[in-house]
């Protein structure tokens, strides 16, 4: 569970967690098209942070430097369980 102490006490810039779910209802719903996403969950600047995420052929640098950000709170909170306090630093 990501907390907002954890952010404050994170280096700017760090990935502190990634992985790969599926493009639909159970997994991070983006297109629907049922095919397998990376995803990379960064640290910003100022304690805020945001998960991008691309196709499972992109290497996770990649998704990370040029992949889409997650903005939808049930996608943002199924990848990175995390308080309300966590949350409302998400940068969208």
């Amino acid at each position: 569970m990501l907390t907002l102490k954890q952010l404050k006490e994170m280096p700017e810039h760090t990935v502190f967690a990634k992985g790969e779910t599926h493009d639909g209802p159970n997994g991070c719903n983006m297109t629907g098209s049922g095919k397998i996403l990376r995803w990379v969950a960064e640290r910003g600047e100022v304690h805020d942070w945001c998960i991008y995420v691309g196709w499972a052929t992109q290497p996770f640098d990649i998704v990370r430097s040029v992949g889409d950000k997650v903005i939808g709170e049930i996608n943002i909170r199924r990848l990175v369980p995390c308080t309300d306090e966590a949350f409302s630093m998400y940068r969208y």
